[in-house]
């Protein structure tokens, strides 16, 4: 194509947009106050009062974002969840397995999470640096649990088949041809001491194999203090697993009374070193109660607590005050259970408490990020079975799924199981079937984070398209049936948030994100963050904000940032407001660089008022173009035809200044407005760096 760039406008022959307007070819239909969300995530205590204000809430609500999406961050944190701070512990002492009480009382404002006493992670993808592993903690008072409901008395059958784990990461390659393990109770009859043959075996599952060592055989255990000698020398090893098969069924130091406390298995202390001829053993472990500790990795933890446990600086904003607020406009919102580590009988106390209030439901997530916990999908898939049984008991009409994937752009791997399957999410999808439960999986919903910070680009704008369709086709191909809705019920730029989210760039990628979702087939999107959260440094530094204000100390908003902007083009101008049915259709560019990036990408609604919206992102950062639009109806082009609404919003109306503090925008919008006296000829210019909504109808010739 012949492009010649004229005062920063780029005109290209033959540059044009063709929307399939033929009725039979839309690609898929959605409901503006069921699809177009946002989530609400666990906030700093101090802030609840602060931004559960009228005020603030007016200017949240302005945005135009529609259904709730309640997001839960105890279980990244490897922390229990009291839902309600009113409810029973199991042991009548006040400690153990608390169920929240499903009768309404006082009005729950706040809700906490609680450490877990017998975790066996030094960290994971959501823990970071908070916390620390009881196996190499120093202190063989305390001690790691795996989970109880993944023993034979909760599966219903043998633990072989659900084996538990935890791997040690020595930072480094060591001389190493010895193991002593100071078993708990339960401890393992039955288990392997392996090393692993690649780089890394929690990133990357599938580039190694674990190698049993030759002493590492274990089938008649006896607990205690257990010493091995794995290696007739000492050989170089990073990465050591115990791979657990058999329990002994005893009860650890909480007693007999619940027989959660009697099955699974329990660790109190791992060394790691060498051993010499005459028995003397020398350990290479660091051992301390900090996360500088050797790190370990686990395969899931029991939920057992006590109250001294709470973590009360992070808040759960209580259902009550959640859903009274107004936050949620009365809608039906997404609501998360604590699958991962809780109880099923508290999960199906907490829908019995939200149907007794009266409140909507439209989904129920189960758990939280089970991938960035390191599970695998079959020890995932029990825990579903049976929060499934238990929460169709309250409400057998109810729509649960999961697995709320982190944001990935490739299949998820795990370590292969004998078949030598490696997907995540096939395995799991399998395991429901083997079980008669795919029925179970009304919908699937995953986080969508596709650009790593600290390595963002302009140029990433030109992935985005590719990369949601990718992912979702990704799903598909892994067995997820082609009638469960999937939902992205969080999502951003990046995980980190920095300058990229609050300048124009996060407006154009917001912009292109949702029209290529909902192009791909998706149901439901929540754009994360709805409430203020202020500037804040995130990657190197760089000032940035997951969310569409910036505020002051106080949490009262100061400046709209560009995602603020973008979400009033997409959720009032290019979709019609309100409980139709807008359908999607397929639109094309050839508007391209040099190099063949799509620099126009456009996204064709038709709507209930009888109009077509169409919303075209300009990702070129220094050229507008022009272009012409046609809607291609079997053998006919149409055109717009009459007055047509122009919105635009872009860096002609946004620029961001960042400062080492924080930042600003000047000018902070708002978007221009105006109205095109359209006709057959019409040639649309789009500004640089910019999103336009063209908004009218066809011509009926």
């Amino acid at each position: 194509m012949l492009c010649i760039y004229l005062t920063a406008v780029a005109v290209c022959l033959g540059q044009t947009i063709r929307v399939d307007a033929t009725p039979n070819h839309a690609v898929n239909t959605f409901v503006p106050t069921e699809a177009l969300g946002a989530g609400i995530d666990r906030i700093n205590t101090a802030a609840t009062d602060k931004l559960f204000t009228e005020p603030v809430m007016k200017q949240v609500l302005s945005a135009g974002w529609q259904t709730v999406s309640y997001r839960q961050n105890t279980e990244l944190f490897v922390e229990a969840w009291h839902w309600n701070p009113q409810g029973t512990w199991s042991d009548p002492s006040g400690k153990g397995y608390f169920v929240g009480n499903p009768k309404p009382g006082d009005f729950v404002r706040h809700s906490f999470g609680y450490f877990l006493p017998h975790r066996g992670f030094t960290r994971n993808d959501g823990t970071d640096a908070n916390g620390y592993s009881r196996i190499t903690d120093g202190d063989e008072k305390t001690y790691w649990k795996s989970n109880p409901y993944l023993s034979k008395a909760y599966t219903g059958e043998d633990d072989s088949n659900y084996p538990q784990w935890v791997v040690l990461d020595l930072a480094g390659s060591h001389e190493i041809n010895a193991i002593r393990i100071s078993w708990g109770e339960p401890y393992a009859r039955r288990y392997l001491v392996q090393y692993w043959t690649g780089e890394d075996p929690i990133k990357q599952p599938t580039a190694g194999t674990w190698v049993t060592f030759q002493g590492g055989n274990v089938n008649s255990g006896r607990g205690g203090v257990a010493t091995l000698t794995l290696a007739s020398a000492p050989m170089p090893v990073r990465y050591l697993r115990v791979w657990m098969t058999e329990s002994s069924n005893t009860c650890d130091d909480h007693g007999s009374s619940d027989r959660r406390n009697c099955v699974g298995f329990a660790i109190r202390e791992i060394y790691l070193g060498t051993i010499s001829a005459d028995g003397k053993f020398y350990d290479l472990v660091r051992h301390t109660a900090d996360p500088d500790q050797t790190t370990t990795y686990c395969s899931s933890v029991d939920p057992w607590h006590e109250p001294q446990d709470i973590n009360d600086k992070r808040d759960q904003v209580g259902f009550d005050l959640f859903y009274t607020s107004g936050y949620t406009r009365g809608l039906p919102a997404v609501v998360p259970i604590a699958l991962i580590y809780g109880t099923p009988e508290d999960s199906a106390n907490q829908i019995a408490y939200l149907k007794a209030r009266g409140y909507p439901i439209s989904y129920v997530e189960m758990g939280e990020e089970a991938d960035g916990q390191y599970m695998l999908p079959e020890d995932y898939g029990a825990l579903y079975v049976q929060w499934a049984t238990a929460l169709h008991k309250v409400d057998p009409a109810l729509k649960i799924g999961g697995p709320v994937f982190q944001g990935v752009n490739r299949d998820i791997q795990v370590w292969p199981d004998a078949q030598g399957q490696t997907s995540w999410l096939g395995r799991f999808v399998t395991y429901l079937k083997a079980h008669n439960r795919l029925q179970d999986l009304a919908f699937l919903s995953f986080e969508h984070y596709p650009l790593e910070p600290c390595k963002i680009q302009w140029s990433n704008l030109y992935d985005e398209p590719t990369l949601i369709s990718h992912i979702m086709q990704v799903w598909r191909d892994d067995g997820v049936p082609p009638n469960v809705p999937m939902l992205i019920t969080e999502l951003n730029i990046t995980w980190n948030a920095g300058e990229s989210s609050v300048d124009a760039f996060g407006a154009l990628w917001l912009a292109d994100f949702t029209g290529a979702f909902f192009t791909a087939g998706g149901s439901g999107m929540y754009y994360f963050h709805y409430l203020p959260m202020g500037v804040h440094p995130g990657c190197g530094s760089s000032m940035g904000t997951f969310g569409m204000f910036t505020t002051d100390s106080n949490f009262h908003i100061e400046q709209y940032t560009s995602q603020y902007f973008a979400s009033q083009l997409i959720t009032q101008e290019w979709a019609q407001p309100g409980t139709s049915v807008h359908k999607v259709f397929p639109a094309t560019s050839d508007i391209t660089d040099p190099a063949g990036h799509i620099l126009v990408t456009a996204y064709a609604l038709f709507r209930p008022d009888g109009q077509w919206a169409l919303m075209l992102i300009n990702k070129d950062q220094l050229n507008s173009h022009q272009a012409r639009i046609v809607f291609q109806d079997a053998n006919t082009a149409r055109h717009f035809v009459g007055a047509i609404d122009r919105i635009t919003f872009g860096s002609e109306q946004y620029q961001w200044h960042p400062s080492l503090t924080g930042g600003s925008a000047d000018p902070d919008g708002p978007a221009s407005k105006s109205e095109i006296k359209a006709n057959a000829g019409t040639t649309y210019i789009l500004p640089k760096a910019s999103i336009t909504v063209l908004r009218g109808r066809l011509a009926t010739d």
